[in-house]
């Protein structure tokens, strides 16, 4: 049940419904997960914001997920998708940042439990 979270100082109007669903779809399967009932995901334009020492346009994304973000090698691959389709998205180029957090199937609650017990 991956978690993304796009953080932006780009405008709302750079994230349109086509580009969440697009965004959902390319993120699920690079992480190997199914969109339908997994996949949970949030934008949050026109923040103030600053990476690298710049205020330019940029995007910092989060990615939380059981079992698909525990090693260098899968958050690589994950990187490197991700990246591709943000940077031809939202014509950007070096002012992306991608953070993978491994959960545990305990840290995920859902239907009044937890993912260990579903």
């Amino acid at each position: 049940m991956p978690f993304v979270v796009l953080d932006s100082n780009l405008p709302a109007s750079s994230f349109s419904e086509d580009f969440l669903k697009r965004f959902c779809s390319v993120t699920a399967a690079a992480l190997g997960k199914p969109e339908d009932q997994r996949m949970n995901m949030v934008v949050h334009p026109g923040l103030p914001m600053l990476v690298g020492g710049s205020c330019a346009p940029c995007v910092l994304v989060s990615v939380s997920a059981i079992s698909a973000t525990d090693s260098g090698e899968k958050n690589k691959e994950h990187s490197t998708k991700i990246f591709g389709f943000l940077t031809k998205e939202l014509s950007l180029a070096e002012d992306i940042v991608i953070q993978f957090l491994e959960l545990q199937p305990h840290q995920v609650g859902k239907k009044g439990t937890v993912m260990s017990f579903l």
